[in-house]
C-alpha cells in the first residue's frame, strides 16, 4: 500500500499541470522576490556597508513625516468622498431596472481602466485654464486630486456594494418586512449591519488604491503635494538617493501588505453570503419619487464619469476657440525640428510593441500558473492553493512604482544585467498584468467538471491533449477577457515604465507626461491629443472584456 501511494504521490509531483508551476515560480522569484529583496538591502547598506542614516532622514524630517501623513490623510480622505458619493448610487442599482441600466454601469466602470496618466489629462481639461463645459477652474491642486481619485475608484466602489446589496434585497430583508418592520428599521437594523463587511472590503481596496496613487499625484500635485509613492520617485530618479528611496519602498510596501491582508479578511467576511442572480430581486420603478432617483442617480454618474472623458475629447480638437485635428496631426512630426526630439507617434509604436510582448509573457505565466493552483485544488489539498494563490496576486499589493524600481536597482547586473535591454519594460508590465490573467482563467478552469479530463485520460488522452481537447476551448473567454486586459494595463503602466523606460523608447503614458510637465498650447494639445486615443483604446478593451464576461461562470 505505501508503495502503491509513493506512486501515486510520484505521478501527481510530476503531472505536467504541476510541472507548468515552475515557469510562474521562476518568473516571480526572478522579477519580484529578488527585486524586492534587492530594495531590503539597499535599504540598509551603503557602498558595501550598512548604513542607517537614511532613518534621520525620514523619521527626523518634518518634510518626511508630513509627506508620510499626507499619503494617509489623503487615502483616508478619497476613500470616504468615494464611498459618500458610490453608497446611493449602489442603493438604486441594486434594487431597480431600469433601461439603460447595463449602459450606466460599464460608463461608471470605465474610469477605473483608465491609465493614471489620462485621468490627470482629464482633470486638467476640465477644470484647467481652459476648462470644458462647466466653466469652473480650480486652482486648488488638492481638491483636482481627491476629485481624481473618487472619479479614478468610483467603479470599484459601486461594483462591491451593488453586488453584495443585491442578495440582500429580497432575503433577509424581505423576511424583516413580512414580520412587519418599516423600510427604514430594516435598513439600519438588517441591511446596513449586514452591508458592513462589503462597506469594509472596498473601502480598503479603494483605500490602497488612493495609497499608491502615482500618476495622478504627480501630474495633479506637483511639487506641493507628494506621497510616499511619488516621493520614492523623486528621490531615486532625481536626487539619487537610493537608499533612502528603497526605505520608503520598504514602508510602502509593509502598508499596502498589511491594508491588503485587511481587505482579504473583509472579503472572507462578504463570501458568507453569496449574491443571488441580480435580475430575481430587481423591480421596475413605480412611483414619481423612484423615477427621480433613478434620474438623479443616472444624471450623477454621466457628470462625475463621463464628463471628464468628453473635456478631454473636446480639449483634443479644439485650439483658438476652433475644431481643429492639429493636434492629432503633430502626433507625426517632429514639430521642433531637433534629431533627439521623439515624436509621439514612435511612443504609440512602443506601446503596441511593449503591451504584445508583455501579453505573450503575462499569458503563459498565467495560463501556467490558474492550471497549477487547479491542479493543486484536485490532487491535493486546499492549502496548497490557498498558498499560492495569494502568492500570485502579491503584484497587485505592490505599487508599480516599487517595483520598477525594484527592477532597475537589482536586475543591473550579471547574470541578469537588464537595465539597458529593451525586454525590462514588457518584464515589468507582464508582472503587473499577470494577477488579472489568472483571475480571468481561474473561475473558468474551476468550473469545468473534473469527469471530463478524467474521461478523456481513461481513453488514453495525454494531458497535453486534455489541454487542448477539454481546457483550452471551455476557458477560451476567460482567456480573451484575460489578455484584453493584460493589453490595455501594459498599454496604460506608468509607474513602473518611468523607472524602466529609456529616452529613445518612451511609452505613450511616459509621452503624455512629458507634454503635460512642458509649457506651451501644443503640448497641452498634444497631451489631450494622445490621452484621447490611449482612453479610446483602454475604453474598448473594457467593453470588449464586459461582452465576454457576460457569458461567463463567475464574475471577472
Amino acid at each position: 500500500m505505501d508503495r502503491k501511494n509513493a506512486v501515486v504521490i510520484k505521478k501527481r509531483i510530476f503531472h505536467p499541470y504541476a510541472v507548468v508551476g515552475l515557469i510562474p515560480a521562476i518568473f516571480f522569484l526572478l522579477f519580484y522576490f529578488y527585486p524586492l529583496s534587492g530594495i531590503l538591502v539597499k535599504s540598509f547598506s551603503l557602498e558595501g556597508g550598512r548604513n542607517l542614516s537614511f532613518l534621520d532622514q525620514v523619521f527626523g524630517s518634518p518634510r518626511m513625516m508630513k509627506v508620510i501623513w499626507f499619503t494617509f490623510w489623503q487615502a483616508g480622505i478619497s476613500t470616504l468622498l468615494t464611498l459618500i458619493c458610490a453608497f446611493p448610487c449602489a442603493f438604486v442599482l441594486s434594487r431597480y431596472t431600469f433601461r439603460g441600466k447595463r449602459t450606466i454601469r460599464i460608463l461608471a466602470s470605465i474610469p477605473f481602466v483608465l491609465p493614471a496618466v489620462v485621468v490627470a489629462a482629464a482633470f486638467q481639461a476640465c477644470f484647467g485654464d481652459k476648462p470644458f463645459f462647466f466653466g469652473i477652474t480650480i486652482d486648488q491642486p488638492l481638491v483636482l486630486i481627491l476629485l481624481a481619485h473618487v472619479f479614478y475608484n468610483f467603479s470599484v466602489m459601486l461594483r462591491i456594494l451593488t453586488g453584495f446589496w443585491s442578495s440582500l434585497q429580497g432575503r433577509i430583508s424581505e423576511a424583516a418586512m413580512v414580520l412587519g418592520a418599516s423600510p427604514a428599521k430594516v435598513f439600519l437594523t438588517v441591511t446596513l449591519p449586514l452591508l458592513k463587511p462589503a462597506i469594509f472590503a472596498a473601502s480598503a481596496l479603494v483605500f490602497i488604491f488612493c495609497f499608491s496613487s502615482f500618476g495622478i499625484i504627480l501630474i495633479l500635485g506637483g511639487s506641493s503635494y507628494s506621497t510616499i509613492e511619488a516621493e520614492i520617485y523623486r528621490q531615486a530618479a532625481h536626487l539619487f538617493n537610493l537608499p533612502l528611496a528603497s526605505f520608503l519602498s520598504l514602508i510602502q510596501i509593509t502598508f499596502t501588505f498589511l491594508l491588503m491582508w485587511g481587505y482579504t479578511s473583509f472579503t472572507r467576511r462578504t463570501a458568507r453570503f453569496s449574491p443571488d442572480t441580480e435580475q430575481i430581486h430587481l423591480k421596475p420603478p413605480v412611483h414619481l419619487g423612484e423615477k427621480l432617483l433613478i434620474a438623479g442617480v443616472v444624471l450623477f454618474i454621466f457628470c462625475l464619469c463621463v464628463v471628464p472623458l468628453l473635456a478631454l475629447v473636446a480639449a483634443s480638437l479644439t485650439h483658438a476657440g476652433k475644431l481643429t485635428l492639429v493636434f492629432y496631426q503633430a502626433l507625426f512630426v517632429n514639430t521642433t525640428g531637433s534629431i533627439f526630439y521623439i515624436p509621439p507617434f514612435y511612443a504609440i509604436k512602443n506601446s503596441l510593441l511593449f503591451a504584445v510582448v508583455s501579453l505573450l509573457i503575462a499569458l503563459t505565466t498565467g495560463i501556467c500558473a490558474a492550471l497549477f493552483i487547479r491542479f493543486c485544488d484536485r490532487k491535493f489539498s486546499s492549502r496548497w492553493s490557498n498558498f499560492f494563490d495569494p502568492i500570485f496576486m502579491l503584484p497587485l499589493s505592490t505599487s508599480a512604482v516599487t517595483l520598477g524600481f525594484g527592477i532597475i536597482i537589482t536586475l543591473d547586473k550579471p547574470p541578469l544585467n537588464l537595465r539597458t535591454s529593451i525586454f525590462l519594460i514588457p518584464i515589468a508590465h507582464a508582472l503587473v498584468g499577470f494577477p488579472f490573467v489568472v483571475r480571468a482563467l481561474l473561475p473558468a478552469l474551476r468550473a469545468i467538471p473534473e469527469q471530463f479530463s478524467e474521461a478523456a485520460s481513461m481513453l488514453g488522452a495525454s494531458p497535453l491533449a486534455v489541454f487542448k481537447a477539454i481546457d483550452l476551448p471551455l476557458m477560451a473567454k476567460a482567456l480573451v477577457a484575460g489578455a484584453i486586459f493584460a493589453f490595455t494595463i501594459s498599454l496604460g503602466e506608468f509607474g513602473a515604465t518611468i523607472f524602466t523606460s529609456r529616452p529613445e523608447t518612451p511609452t505613450i503614458p511616459v509621452a503624455i507626461y512629458r507634454f503635460l510637465s512642458h509649457p506651451g498650447a501644443m503640448n497641452y494639445g498634444q497631451a489631450m491629443a494622445i490621452s484621447t486615443i490611449l482612453m479610446l483604446v483602454t475604453a474598448a478593451g473594457f467593453v470588449a472584456i464586459e461582452h465576454f464576461r457576460k457569458e461567463s461562470t463567475e464574475g471577472f
